[in-house]
């Protein structure tokens, strides 16, 4: 894309915008209200307003490589706790997608300089399951599988906070993982158990929020 179409193609969409409602960027001024925070990947083919049809102020964004939901990290955690605390949104999604270059650089043999510790996370999950992703023997279904694992894994991240978990006692915040498939342009939900997957494991990282 050539950076100054940027202005023109923006130019295009004040117009369209007010061709259809005359005082919509008055009425997005006035502030937002969305009830999905959204946790995706940075990936250029993976936009979230795009794939789910949202307008401004429907959803609230933050993407990352590879869709993590990291405990120290502070940007994520911000992101959370602002959407969460103050906005309150009513749903958590972490969206992965298949065919994730994170994904696939997590496993390979190479030095990645400061992705390093950040992908490290990836292998992590890989270490966590890999009894069944080594049973995978076609690569592209094993990363993708990841994919999906990641997914799972980032959302039981998210139900470690405490944002979370008071949101989730106090009003009922729910957690949804989902995967873009982009060779179909389909959005998939996992329809993950997080009351199963977390039944072990729910003690140790309970706050007591």
């Amino acid at each position: 894309m050539n950076i100054q179409q940027a202005f023109a193609n923006n130019q295009s969409w004040i117009k369209s915008k007010l061709d259809t409602d005359k005082e919509y960027f008055e009425t997005l001024a006035k502030g937002q209200s969305p009830e999905i925070l959204y946790i995706g990947c940075s990936d250029s083919r993976v936009t979230a307003e795009d794939m789910i049809g949202a307008e401004p102020g429907e959803i609230f964004v933050h993407r990352n490589v590879a869709n993590m939901v990291v405990g120290t990290d502070t940007n994520a955690m911000a992101v959370i706790n602002y959407a969460v605390n103050h906005l309150k949104v009513k749903h958590v999604v972490v969206c992965g997608h298949y065919f994730c270059g994170g994904v696939k650089a997590a496993m390979g043999a190479q030095d990645l300089g400061v992705l390093n510790p950040w992908l490290r996370n990836i292998r992590d999950v890989y270490r966590t399951h890999q009894k069944d992703l080594d049973a995978i023997a076609d690569e592209n279904d094993r990363y993708n599988k990841l994919v999906e694992l990641n997914v799972q894994e980032q959302c039981i991240n998210l139900t470690k906070t405490v944002d979370v978990q008071r949101a989730y006692n106090e009003r009922g915040l729910e957690i949804h993982g989902w995967v873009f498939d982009i060779q179909s342009g389909k959005l998939i939900d996992l329809e993950l158990d997080l009351d199963h997957l977390l039944k072990d494991i729910q003690g140790i990282y309970d706050l007591g929020a």
